[in-house]
């Protein structure tokens, strides 16, 4: 069943097979007008939907509705097994596996386990040095492409996150939700031992330490 009577006419096409709506870029056909727009706009390049906030430009409304979340802080969409929150569908997924599939995927360094292979493999570059990331513009390097991004925008002075609240700006996206947590007092990171919670998962790791007694940083004179 649909609420709209169009969505009802388009999906009737998949039964049928009709696709009136053809791309003059490459002939490819579409039953729904929607999808055809969306696939004209890669070959035009066109982004009609424009952030007021940071001046992004995204091709479909739903991009937009996404990153709009990184400026408010809205988290809609809950995992229904847990309580944690997420901004976009695909990362509640990507959760969901670690309650029903758990951690198969372990590193044969130090058996720490993931859920996921893509963040196994992210995981992997700690223990080695390789830096494959390369800045052609001062040599810089770095162990993963989202660190190389955030760092060009230093040479170009791009700040495309902009705070909502007081209109500071950032180059990166992690240094703006961390921002945005001290107009918001959210606090996501808990510690499981004693409930105390804290806006920054490095101010997590270090509060642990006093738990736990461990202490990794060796003086190396006096060792």
């Amino acid at each position: 069943k649909f609420k709209h009577r169009s969505s009802l006419n388009t999906h009737k096409k998949t039964h049928t097979g009709e696709k009136p709506f053809e791309c003059n870029f490459c002939k490819a056909k579409f039953s729904g007008r929607s999808s055809f727009q969306y696939h004209i706009r890669i070959h035009t390049g066109e982004k009609p939907f424009n952030c007021q906030l940071c001046s992004l430009k995204f091709k479909v409304k739903s991009a937009l509705t996404r990153h709009m979340r990184i400026h408010t802080g809205e988290k809609p969409l809950k995992c229904d097994l847990c309580e944690a929150k997420f901004f976009e569908q695909s990362a509640l997924l990507n959760h969901k596996k670690i309650h029903t599939v758990g951690k198969p995927y372990e590193c044969v360094y130090c058996e720490a386990k993931f859920s996921l292979l893509a963040n196994l493999t992210s995981h992997k570059i700690v223990h080695t040095t390789v830096k494959q990331f390369e800045c052609e513009l001062c040599k810089a390097k770095f162990k993963h492409r989202s660190s190389l991004n955030t760092h060009k925008k230093t040479h170009t002075g791009e700040k495309p996150f902009e705070c909502n609240f007081c209109k500071a700006k950032f180059s990166g996206r992690s240094s703006f939700q961390y921002h945005i947590r001290i107009h918001t007092g959210e606090k996501p990171f808990e510690c499981e031992l004693c409930k105390s919670k804290f806006n920054a998962k490095t101010t997590l790791t270090t509060h642990i330490r006093t738990h736990t007694g461990e202490k990794p940083f060796e003086c190396k004179f006096c060792k």
